[in-house]
């Protein structure tokens, strides 16, 4: 695996958010496709943004499930495009969520119409839009490793390869635009979820 920019220190104020469900803000520093020599193992981009005083803080986007393929289901992932305007942007930094993100909610409020993308093509799709924005949002369970980020960023519905229920924590990501103000907000499921 390839990341941009090696490690980061990790500071100390990160530790109390470790497995709390955040939303990260921030600029856009890189974005980057996981590689490997074997292809199969290949199911990630991670986006690097300027998250305030947290530093750099790396967004894990899953591009397929490895787990619904080897248990014969379909692995790739759905897509959602919710479409609105900004007209200011949100603080940088990585904040706790008081508030629960749920994907049946926002479906409630507008119909969303989720395509299924091949990893390649959910690769092209999240470089296209971090290669174009100007800022980007997202939520998620905050890790700490080598370096800090938030992955989980998809439906935490049940699927057919993973039972466990989690309602009210989904993750998504939203890109801003300086064209026209607008931003996108990405949803994602996989096979079986809801």
């Amino acid at each position: 695996m390839r990341r941009e920019g090696g490690q980061h220190r990790v500071p100390d104020h990160a530790f109390a958010l470790r497995d709390r469900y955040v939303c990260v803000a921030g600029e856009i520093a890189s974005v980057v496709v996981e590689e490997d020599e074997d292809e199969r193992k290949i199911d990630h981009v991670w986006v690097q943004v300027r998250a305030g005083d947290f530093g750099r803080v790396e967004i894990s986007l899953s591009t397929t499930s490895r787990q619904s393929r080897a248990l014969g289901f379909d692995p790739r992932v759905r897509v959602g495009t919710i479409r609105s305007t900004w007209s200011e942007l949100p603080p940088s930094g990585v904040r706790p969520i008081t508030g629960p993100l749920d994907y049946a909610s926002l479906e409630a409020q507008q119909p969303v119409e989720y395509t299924p993308l091949e990893r390649t093509a959910v690769e092209r799709l999240l470089i296209d839009k971090a290669r174009g924005a100007m800022f980007v949002e997202a939520w998620g369970e905050f890790y700490i490793r080598a370096h800090i980020g938030i992955h989980q960023i998809h439906s935490r519905r049940a699927s057919h390869a993973i039972p466990r229920d989690v309602i009210g924590k989904d993750g998504a990501i939203r890109f801003y635009f300086r064209e026209a103000n607008a931003s996108k907000l990405l949803l994602f499921k996989y096979d079986g979820q809801p």
